[in-house]
């Protein structure tokens, strides 16, 4: 059984992250794990708290996971600050961890900032560039080339800036679910636009989007090494989850995790 580890924050209300990561890895089959950055208070109305693991203590836990249950492959979700970053950076490198999909977890849904100005640059300068697969949104691929993004060609372009920032070798996954017109992301890989396309399903409940896509990633990964391939098929799983079109809360409701063996009418 592959063996998949998220780093990431944990919502109590279980659509978005660590519980979106365990529920999108238990349904591809594979074995979670997670090592915990922050534990929040929130729902589908919003945030209302945080409370941030310690440097150490993350390091503690990644420690006992890769000397016991080694993964094969690690998905970064929410950091909340430079100790944070630089302790996965370091264990992360100390165990040559593989086929890592780093989703910087940077603007909320509101489109305020979620990090400090210090914590975008670590996470751009010590983390990013550990990545197989980055996957901002355009928000925050804003943030990180400081372009305006509204279009599939603006998205081209920050890809490429982008790409100069990094390693040849990370593929940078660019979502489009907030263009206009189309749901299409953009992989950037080895110097070249693979488009992946979607249809823009109807559904106001998008609650942890981000995670479940950047997790099925992952397990995609620890499959094969196209990352081509990968990204279309954690695409398609997402898609499913999104167009089951669960309806639970009084905001942005979570996606039906499990809709592969769920009855669509539950």
């Amino acid at each position: 059984m592959k063996k998949i580890l998220t780093i990431a924050g944990s919502d109590c209300s279980g659509g978005a992250g660590i519980q979106a990561d365990i529920k999108t890895i238990t349904m591809h089959g594979m074995y979670a794990m997670s090592a915990i950055t922050a534990l929040t208070a929130q729902n589908t109305t919003g945030v209302y708290g945080i409370m941030n693991s310690s440097a150490d203590f993350l390091k503690n836990q990644i420690d006992c996971i890769f000397n016991d249950i080694r993964p094969d492959a690690v998905k970064i979700g929410m950091v909340s600050d430079v100790e944070i970053i630089e302790a996965i950076a370091q264990k992360l490198k100390e165990y040559k961890a593989v086929n890592i999909v780093a989703d910087p977890v940077m603007v909320a849904t509101s489109g305020s900032r979620l990090i400090s100005e210090d914590a975008t640059d670590a996470l751009m300068t010590r983390l990013l560039p550990l990545a197989d697969i980055i996957t901002p949104n355009l928000a925050e691929a804003e943030v990180l080339t400081g372009m305006k993004i509204t279009t599939r060609e603006e998205m081209e372009k920050a890809a490429k800036v982008l790409s100069e920032k990094l390693p040849s070798t990370v593929g940078i996954v660019i979502k489009g679910g907030h263009l206009d017109d189309t749901a299409d992301d953009l992989l950037y890989v080895g110097g070249e636009n693979h488009w992946i396309n979607g249809k823009r399903i109807d559904n106001p409940n998008t609650h942890g989007t981000g995670c479940t896509f950047s997790s099925a990633i992952a397990c995609n990964l620890a499959l094969t090494s196209d990352k081509v391939q990968a990204v279309t098929n954690a695409k398609e799983y997402l898609a499913g989850a999104i167009a089951a079109k669960l309806d639970l809360g009084k905001g942005s409701g979570p996606l039906m995790h499990n809709y592969k063996i769920v009855e669509k009418d539950i």
